[in-house]
């Protein structure tokens, strides 16, 4: 018993050395210890540590026996008693031994774990500031394209608007001669058509004339 007590410590810490160390085994061991601990691995495991607890009660137990025995003698231990003794303290101390490597291996497993997952969400958060990071970029380059776009449609704008003020600044010059043009020649028909009254006055004077000077020549 003492033998696979030994071959047990040393497997365990063989384990504890694999945690440690970064290597392909490692990671082995994590895969392995990871299905163990699913579905009835679990409690398989706590009846196995149960059991080794018990055993190493049941030594500490014998080894107050035996002490108490040697006290009711009268403190002398036969030799058989000694290496009973000796026997149930090597017993208890692998077990005890056994029993605290097996709660660092755990405990190892579950950091390393943990750690591994933690790794796994920096990194996704990681990916996923740098995809927000692209986008924003991106949006901003169309934002950017967008102002662009439309400073040179203001631009347009603007220089169409500035030919629709120089065409109506020029239709307004060009009504204002156009008005200016209308005046004159109503000033002008309005010359005209007195110059024709007045001819038309003087004709009808030089008409009288001429009719009484021919009823006075035939008189």
């Amino acid at each position: 018993m003492i033998q696979l007590l030994f071959t047990v410590i040393f497997s365990e810490m063989a384990m504890i050395l694999l945690f440690v160390f970064k290597s392909p085994l490692r990671k082995l061991l994590i895969m392995s210890l990871d299905r163990v601990k699913r579905g009835r691995g679990p409690v398989m495991v706590k009846t196995v540590a149960g059991t080794v607890f018990l055993v190493l009660m049941s030594s500490v137990y014998s080894m107050v026996k035996i002490q108490k025995r040697g006290i009711d003698v009268g403190g002398v231990v036969n030799p058989t008693d000694q290496v009973l003794m000796a026997k149930h303290l090597l017993e208890a101390t692998l077990m005890g031994s056994i029993l605290f490597l097996a709660l660092m291996i755990d405990r190892l497993h579950h950091y390393i774990r943990e750690l591994r997952m933690r790794r796994k969400s920096m990194e996704a958060v990681k990916k996923q500031n740098r995809s927000f990071e692209d986008g924003k970029v991106e949006e901003t380059k169309t934002l950017e394209a967008e102002v662009s776009t439309l400073r040179e449609k203001l631009k347009q704008l603007q220089y169409e608007l500035e030919v629709k003020s120089k065409e109506v600044n020029t239709s307004e010059a060009n009504a204002v001669a156009l008005s200016k043009q209308s005046e004159g020649f109503l000033l002008e028909y309005d010359r005209l058509l007195e110059e024709n009254q007045n001819l038309r006055s003087q004709l009808q004077s030089v008409d009288l004339r001429l009719s009484r000077s021919t009823s006075k020549k035939n008189t």
